[in-house]
């Protein structure tokens, strides 16, 4: 492996730092964006069942809120319980915008990874074809110097690639990921306003 990287040139160090922060990223996302973490099954039915016997208590709100992210969202609504229902839609909103910013978080960087991967390479095998044509004299080509350049320009490209195609995959499952929990946490919060109002029975 070394002996690749010495072949590939100064070029692949970038390419090399972005790989070990993609990988870093993929694993942390893998982790944090799980759906029982994210929308725990059962969770509204369990607040609907408390507001009803017991009615919002602060220890409630917070015990809710500190439960997962679908919780922040709900417990901003349960913290205005007894304002209109406009208020209320209100509060989950601006609870909704934070949630889903710290749900996007590094998913940014990712996909830049993945665009910028590709012009790396591509930098890294000018650099070769530079130090390939640096290798032509009157006398003829070095043909050390030649194959160290079609080594920097082959080598880099490949590398950019394998980094590329990874990090688009992931960075589209994530967001695609993302967007589900979005649109389930809204259906959630709506049912909760709803419940409040007396639109709907469960």
């Amino acid at each position: 492996m070394f002996e690749i990287i010495l072949a590939a040139g100064w070029p692949i160090w970038p390419l090399l730092f972005a790989s070990v922060i993609a990988v870093a990223l993929i694993i942390e996302r893998s982790i944090t964006l799980r759906r029982s973490r994210i929308v725990p099954a059962g969770l509204l039915e369990k607040i609907v069942a408390d507001l009803r016997r017991h009615g919002v208590s602060g220890e409630m709100i917070q015990r809710v809120s500190a439960h997962s992210p679908l919780g922040q969202v709900l417990a901003a609504g349960l913290r205005n319980v007894k304002s209109p229902r406009e208020v209320m839609k209100e509060s989950i909103e601006e609870a909704g915008r934070a949630v889903v910013h710290d749900l996007e978080r590094f998913l940014t960087t990712l996909g830049t990874i993945a665009s910028i991967s590709p012009l790396m390479g591509l930098f890294g095998t000018i650099v070769g074809m530079i130090e390939i044509f640096g290798s032509q004299t009157p006398g003829g080509a070095n043909p050390q110097q030649l194959a160290h350049g079609i080594s920097v320009a082959l080598y880099n490209t490949g590398f950019g690639l394998i980094i590329a195609i990874p990090s688009m995959i992931f960075w589209r499952h994530f967001r695609a990921l993302v967007n589900s929990f979005v649109l389930e946490m809204e259906q959630q919060a709506v049912k909760l306003v709803e419940v409040v109002h007396g639109e709907r029975k469960s």
